[in-house]
Parts: C-alpha cells; sequence; structure tokens
C-alpha cells in the first residue's frame, strides 16, 4: 500500500460509463527535485481526521490531504487545465471544496 501527502489536491468529478471521484495531489518542487502531480486510482472511502481527509483508492494507495490545503499549484492549475481541454464533458475539476463527506464516492 502506498500513501501519499499531497502539498494541494482538489477532487475530481469523472463521468462517463463509471462514473467516480479522484484526488487530483500536487507537489512543489524545491531545489533539486521539480514539480509533480498524481491522480489517484478513484476514490474508495474517505476517512475524516481533525485536520485531514484520508482518501483510500481502488489500488490500495491512501491520500492523505490536509483540510487547508484544497487548492493547485500553479504547476498542477496546467495540468488539470489540459485535462479539461481533452476530455471536456468528462473530466470535471471541483475547484471549490466540496462537503468532503457529502459526496456519494460510489457514484
Amino acid at each position: 500500500m502506498s500513501s501519499y501527502h499531497p502539498d494541494k489536491w482538489i477532487i475530481i468529478q469523472i463521468k462517463g460509463e463509471d462514473p467516480h471521484y479522484k484526488v487530483f495531489g500536487c507537489w512543489s518542487g524545491g531545489y533539486l527535485s521539480a514539480d509533480s502531480w498524481q491522480l489517484n486510482s478513484g476514490i474508495t472511502e474517505v476517512h475524516e481526521t481533525e485536520t485531514s481527509y484520508n482518501f483510500s483508492g481502488y489500488s490500495g494507495s491512501v491520500y492523505f490531504c490536509g483540510k487547508e490545503s484544497y487548492g493547485l499549484t500553479s504547476y498542477g492549475a496546467g495540468v488539470v487545465h489540459g485535462f479539461v481541454e481533452k476530455y471536456t464533458n468528462s473530466f470535471i475539476p471541483l475547484y471549490q471544496q466540496p462537503n468532503i463527506m457529502s459526496l456519494d464516492y460510489r457514484l
């Protein structure tokens, strides 16, 4: 099982034959590393703590996402924009933080 702790993150809604939600995580690079991003395999469940939402994915990975870090880095925003242009009607970024615990992750 892999675990991830993105610097910034948003929820992506995937529409189509198998609608579901995914976590899009962004990491800011530093002196020796580049900015990066990752899209999880699809949210299967979420657990809330005082400071974070912990998203489990189909692959078994867990994304530990800080409640105060919802959003995108400038690099991540460019990547998301590219996906939106390519998959116009099926890749829907939720730029405004939704009520995380009320989303139906088993669409």
